[in-house]
């Protein structure tokens, strides 16, 4: 069972990227996940001695890297050569490949440079419509704490789905932020017209907030809304240096703020300005399952189950919880599992008749073995 398949770790042997190879190494650990190394070299050298170089540079370096990867038990691809632009070769790679996720670096910045996000790094986040994980300049990759702004879109929504599995599996806590916006005190005859109508969008933003988040399992998760009202772009930021945050997760293509991530002001002001790594997402998940249909072993059900159970991808877990129980059909503890996650899922009827089968396999266990004690006693 996989739900992050395949990750294209894009390698430009730069100072900036010398941690990128780590956190490659746990993000594969942490989802069982299939490690891609990619290198673009340039298309336009002249000289042959000169391209024979950096072909066997590049060759040999990507190779040492598979390697290792390899040695701390990550399974590996072969590593792709690419020839041409840098962002280009690197999202056409991902498609190829179907990696679920890119991962780069943020690329180098001097010391004095207002923005901090490279060029390369930049347009594949704009051509890409595979997620991007960027990783900060010198960042570890310790979450503890992960933000997803929230406009209500679909964009978002597929953005908080795939953030509240991340958080699951690296037992993070997850901060929502939805931002109402202020408008133009242009429309307005006063200040008193413009705070009245201000007032009253932040109490129907915060309906609309509580009825988006009704979507969304969050049982057994660490997790905390933010409501505030303001410019989308400086209120995720600043909610980003006020909560510690350490990766930030959002979709690229909502309303309001959001829907501006890919170009303009609010790009320079997110991304190219967020102290921490982040994740976009466009059209495709990060995370998606999938699920080996020729297991035989009970038990390996049973475990992805309760992993499935983690994830808080309830119905998916029952399904494997089921499959055990085809294989074993006296496993007690996949009758107890599956009551428990109807009861979560709102169906307590379907719950009771599960439970109600765990005590009676129970209580013929029982029996079996006062009838087997009984044998040996007349035995003796």
């Amino acid at each position: 069972m996989t739900i992050l398949d395949k990750i294209l770790f894009a390698q430009d042997f730069a100072s900036s990227s010398e941690n990128l190879e780590s956190v490659a190494i746990s993000l594969a650990k942490t989802f069982n996940s299939t490690v891609v190394p990619i290198h673009v070299l340039p298309d336009d050298i002249v000289n042959p001695k000169v391209k024979d170089l950096l072909d066997d540079t590049a060759h040999s370096r990507l190779e040492s890297v598979s390697k290792s990867i390899k040695a701390k038990g990550v399974e590996v691809e072969s590593p792709i050569i690419k020839y041409g632009v840098a962002h280009d070769a690197i999202v056409m790679a991902a498609s190829q490949v179907n990696a679920n996720m890119i991962l780069v670096g943020s690329g180098e910045n001097r010391a004095k440079e207002l923005f901090k996000l490279g060029t390369t790094t930049e347009r594949i986040i704009q051509s890409s419509e595979k997620p991007v994980l960027v990783i900060k300049e010198g960042d570890p990759f310790d979450v503890n704490t992960i933000l997803c702004p929230v406009d209500f879109s679909d964009p978002s929504k597929r953005a908080l789905n795939n953030a509240i599995i991340i958080a699951r599996r690296l037992s993070a806590r997850l901060i929502i932020l939805s931002v109402s916006e202020v408008p133009s005190s242009s429309w307005f005859a006063s200040k008193a017209d413009l705070g009245k109508e201000n007032s009253e969008r932040f109490e129907k933003h915060k309906t609309d907030f509580e009825q988006f988040l009704s979507q969304f399992n969050l049982n057994d998760l660490n997790w905390s809304k933010e409501e505030r009202s303001g410019n989308a772009a400086e209120e995720i930021l600043d909610t980003i240096s006020s909560k510690n945050v350490d990766l930030l997760i959002m979709g690229t293509a909502g309303r309001t703020g959001l829907n501006r991530l890919v170009v303009g002001s609010v790009t320079e002001k997110v991304i190219r300005e967020v102290p921490c790594s982040f994740l976009t997402l466009k059209s495709q998940d990060v995370i998606t399952l999938h699920l080996e249909t020729d297991i035989k072993d009970f038990e390996t059900l049973f475990e992805a189950g309760a992993q499935l159970e983690k994830d808080g991808l309830y119905e998916e877990a029952i399904e494997q919880f089921k499959a055990s129980l085809n294989i074993n059909p006296m496993h007690v503890p996949a009758y107890s599992a599956i009551a428990k996650l109807l009861d979560k899922i709102g169906e307590p009827e379907k719950a009771a008749l599960y439970r109600k089968s765990a005590n009676e396999i129970k209580e013929r266990i029982w029996y079996a073995k006062i009838e087997e004690e009984v044998r040996k006693l007349r035995g003796s």
